[in-house]
């Protein structure tokens, strides 16, 4: 990781040439597009190789080179603005008004991805998710692909509401506990993992917020501001991808178990465990975690780090692999809670020799506060769930008034779902810490929403409008349609698809709505798809890829990545060329 700071002051220096210059002589818009691009490309080239730049110093350096060039150039419709009504007006218009900053840097949908990340992390701490997956694993008697398949149809549809950034992650979690508990090869926990990703993008953008590339195309592109689109065109193609997605978890999984009855309290009430942990220690870990962050690279980690992937439990694999028993108490109070340490350990190492019936009168301590943890968890759900109505209540307002922010909905589930928590100050520390987290990984798209709202201003966009136009009147829409769809696809692979979301469909203005609606849902299927083709397509990319490497094979490499994932990439491809294709023929029957 290169410094951040020499990036900084190198910018620094190139933005007050650039000043000087645009002082004698003015600036070519030709270089402003170049310095946008160079940005753009840059995420992906100091991102993925060996040297690297934070994408922070990275975009807000470059932010300084472009703002300079922009003020250098002859016109611009923001030039014309302060020479008519001075500085002052151009800045009442566009920064001091919330329809200026969200023209801007698009205020409401970054507030409205804040306040999503904050509701939905206050949402994951009720744990809701593991508790419908262990009801689903009982009810298909512990099968492995039925509950997968229902799990991630669940948050499919679940991230068309609440953002498949914030999915992903507790999908994740989720869906290792149950695998590892079958005893899942290594290759088929990672596909999984992988999998989510699919899951959470293409198949759940069949609302506008499932992706932040939805609301960018949904605010500029006014004709589409309500969910009628999303819901005509976008649903069938959720529908495919979740189909073909479903067939590759077929072929993966088909078979694996887990046996319901040689599940421990541990691994029988995981919701409840995992909510014991948040309000406890204030973190929440699989035991794979536990082990990889306590052994400290001690022999008997690698050893009961293989037992576990083969399906065993915790405190077994710590027994088998005669860890001193102060180590184990250690680390079962820190995975459950301390005072239960003791018999925890007293009940494996009677489970171990055997003694089934008094192994079970020792785990009856920990049954008996498991219990008075699920009264509290059932509780917070029902808080949680309950905080869904404001927020469902302000998106459908949002709807039919687009006067009404949209990032009130939000806020306002946030401020309806605190009280479920809010009692319990470490989760609730938690899940304002996991919020931060994932919302600064949006912080880097502020300088480039600006950096492409100047080349809006500056008329740049109006040349690649020109372009799409003259290509319809020469092959045809269905064909420039798949075009603009291979595009998307090419560039979200090896770029940010929120930034080729924002950049792409500013050339869309000027068509007729069936084109318009068209072309939005060709690129929609472009900025999803590619997102997942890459492990920095997209931010659930970025999060599976990272686990990935954490917690389940250091060696997997972006190439690794890429080859594990074009199958069903390819396979999704060719049914969105088809779907796209069909969707062209009804509006020319139209």
């Amino acid at each position: 990781m290169l410094p951040g700071r020499w990036f900084m002051a190198a910018t620094v220096v190139v933005a007050l040439i650039l000043l000087v210059l645009g002082r004698t002589t003015p600036l070519p818009l030709w270089l402003l597009g170049v310095e946008v691009m160079l940005t753009i490309v840059g995420l992906f080239v100091f991102g993925s190789f060996r040297y690297q730049i934070h994408k922070n110093p990275l975009t807000y350096g470059m932010l300084l080179v472009i703002l300079a060039t922009f003020v250098g150039l002859p016109t611009s419709t923001w030039h014309s603005e302060i020479a008519t009504h001075g500085l002052g007006g151009w800045a009442a218009e566009h920064l001091l008004s919330f329809h200026g900053l969200d023209q801007l840097v698009h205020a409401d949908t970054m507030l409205f991805l804040l306040g999503l990340t904050f509701f939905v992390a206050i949402i994951a701490q009720t744990r809701l998710l593991e508790g419908v997956t262990f009801v689903l694993l009982r009810r298909y008697d512990g099968r492995i692909l039925p509950t997968v398949l229902a799990v991630t149809a669940v948050v499919a549809l679940a991230s068309g509401v609440l953002d498949g950034v914030s999915m992903i992650g507790l999908t994740i979690r989720t869906l290792v506990i149950v695998m590892t508990l079958a005893a899942a090869p290594m290759w088929a926990i990672r596909y999984a993992i992988m999998v989510c990703t699919a899951v959470t993008t293409i198949s759940g953008e069949w609302l506008a917020y499932a992706e932040p590339p939805n609301l960018i195309m949904k605010a500029n592109l006014s004709p589409l501001r309500d969910n009628a689109f999303f819901l005509f065109y976008r649903t069938p193609a959720a529908l495919v991808a979740y189909a073909l997605v479903a067939l590759q978890l077929r072929s993966r999984l088909e078979g694996q178990r887990v046996r319901l009855a040689d599940m421990d309290v541990i691994d029988a009430n995981a919701a409840d465990v995992r909510f014991l942990q948040a309000t406890r220690h204030g973190e929440v870990i699989t035991s794979t975690e536990l082990v990889d962050g306590h052994a400290g690279g001690a022999d008997w980690g690698r050893r009961v780090m293989a037992r576990l992937h083969g399906g065993e439990t915790l405190g077994l694999a710590l027994i088998h692999e005669d860890v001193p028993i102060d180590t184990r108490r250690l680390l079962l109070g820190h995975f459950v809670s301390e005072e239960l340490a003791d018999g925890l350990d007293r009940h494996y190492i009677l489970d171990a020799a055997g003694e089934f019936e008094a192994a079970m009168h020792a785990e009856q301590a920990v049954a008996e506060v498991l219990s008075v943890m699920a009264t509290r968890r059932r509780r917070a759900q029902l808080i949680g769930g309950l905080a869904l109505i404001p927020f469902v209540g302000l998106l459908i307002a949002h709807g039919l008034n687009h006067d009404i922010p949209l990032f009130l909905a939000s806020f306002a589930g946030f401020a309806a779902a605190v009280p479920a928590i809010w009692d319990i100050p470490r989760m609730r520390a938690l899940a304002f810490h996991e919020a931060r987290v994932e919302y600064a990984e949006y912080y880097f798209l502020f300088p480039l929403f600006l950096a492409i709202t100047l080349l809006t201003s500056a008329g740049f966009f109006e040349g690649m409008q020109a372009l799409l136009q003259a290509g319809v009147d020469s092959v045809g829409p269905g064909h420039i349609a798949n075009v603009q769809f291979l595009g998307a696809t090419f560039l979200s692979a090896i770029l940010d698809n929120n930034i080729v979301a924002d950049f792409a469909s500013r050339a869309l203005h000027g068509f007729d709505l069936d084109l318009l609606k068209l072309f939005a849902m060709a690129q929609i299927s472009g900025y999803a798809l590619g997102g997942c083709w890459t492990h920095i397509g997209c931010a659930q990319s970025v999060v599976a890829y990272a686990y990935i490497q954490r917690d389940i094979d250091k060696a997997y490499t972006p190439v690794d990545w890429i080859r594990d994932m074009t199958p069903v990439i390819i396979k999704i491809l060719v049914a969105m060329m088809v779907l796209i294709y069909l969707e062209t023929a009804i509006i020319s029957a139209w």
